[in-house]
């Protein structure tokens, strides 16, 4: 019984020191020998202008005659069976310790937990992926994985180098039983039950007006060889929110966390993609493990940008929410009344927001009296 549990224990130590030193090596190693040889990515297929919900609907062939669908289409309509067997997601959130991160994440668990068990539903389990180190006081109101950080001073101030660190030693420690991953972020909320759009072996993501893998076609090649086929199969899309097979993210993951850093080594891209950089890490990695997705911009819906609910599943709140008395938005300029996720970078929301005033849009008003009913419900919110 010993000789065994020394065993596991020698397993586990091994596996985190080559993880550790596969990180130390991909920062000083040239991109190229750090990715798999082609002949091992054959079947990883398997499994706005101003406003960021305006990317362009266009029917395009799958890349390499692999497909033929067109990668921008609305969501299929699936009739619900009592006999149709589910196909659950895993939600997997990655965070920091920081109070900015913990409050939203409480937030979003809150309403991941409503919402899991209703109709329509193929929610499974949820990890919030912790990447501070150490537990935190919330191990036992949210599943957490605790997850090492990137080694001191790797990330050279941009943290969220760490997600796709955090990523890799899920995938390889955790115990999922599901066979698809949600990957999300703290600042999103569940509006609705959210099926498995994933399907016919490609993933499920929203695409983002920012992220523009044409324009930035001789940046990209440096991580993205012509080998691997045109620019235009690398999706407009970042990490989150994708729904995406396991088995596929497992190839994916290092790759991503190997493509974020040498991004961030090289000067040049460094500046060009600045905050987004890791966004396009994954757009790249994926591609490369010919992983496709399918882009949904129902999927998620960001306000102010966005006023209506519709048939979203997710508000993203990344933008900050500016509105004079009047219900006219200020955007860029701080409005009589506000709602802005940076006015909590280190202190708790209080419970109880001031609603917005009359002719605010219906999307800034769900989400503040989304997070009040959260902040209300949970036990010893602000403590």
């Amino acid at each position: 019984m010993g000789c065994g549990n020394l065993f596991f224990t020698l397993v586990i130590t091994l596996s985190a020191a080559l993880i550790t030193y596969n990180i130390l090596i991909s920062a000083n190693a040239s991109l190229k020998q750090e990715f798999p040889h082609s002949s091992h990515n054959t079947d990883d297929s398997s499994n706005n202008n101003n406003n960021p919900s305006s990317s362009s609907s266009s029917i395009s062939t799958r890349r390499n005659g692999m497909f033929s669908v067109d990668p921008l289409i609305k969501m299929p309509l699936h009739k619900s069976s009592s006999t149709k067997k589910k196909r659950l997601f895993h939600t997997a959130v990655t965070s920091s310790d920081s109070v900015y991160n913990t409050w939203q994440c409480r937030i979003m668990y809150y309403w991941f937990k409503k919402f899991r068990d209703e109709p329509n539903s193929e929610m499974g389990g949820f990890t919030r992926i912790l990447h501070s180190g150490k537990p935190d006081r919330f191990m036992d109101e949210i599943p957490t994985f605790v997850a090492q950080p990137l080694p001191s001073g790797m990330d050279q101030g941009y943290i969220v180098l760490n997600r796709p660190w955090a990523f890799v030693q899920w995938l390889q420690q955790a115990d999922i039983k599901e066979d698809y991953i949600l990957m999300s972020e703290p600042d999103h909320i569940i509006v609705k039950p959210i099926p498995n759009l994933a399907r016919d072996g490609l993933g499920a993501a929203f695409p983002f007006f920012y992220i523009e893998p044409k324009k930035y076609e001789s940046l990209l090649r440096r991580f993205f060889p012509e080998e691997k086929g045109p620019i235009t199969n690398i999706d407009p899309i970042g990490n989150s929110p994708v729904i995406v097979g396991k088995e596929a993210l497992k190839k994916i993951a290092p790759t991503w966390m190997n493509v974020s850093l040498a991004m961030k080594k090289d000067q040049e891209t460094d500046k060009a993609f600045g905050w987004v950089l890791e966004m396009y890490a994954y757009a790249v990695s994926s591609a490369f493990h010919n992983v496709h997705n399918i882009l949904y911009k129902e999927f998620m819906i960001q306000p102010p940008w966005d006023t209506k609910i519709g048939k979203a599943f997710i508000i993203h709140y990344t933008y900050g929410c500016d509105y004079d008395l009047k219900g006219e938005l200020t955007y860029g300029k701080i409005g009589e009344w506000r709602f802005d996720k940076r006015s909590y970078d280190n202190i708790w929301p209080p419970r109880n927001l001031p609603l917005p005033p009359p002719g605010v849009p219906e999307s800034v008003v769900t989400l503040v009296k989304m997070v009040n009913e959260a902040t209300a419900n949970i036990p010893n919110w602000g403590s």
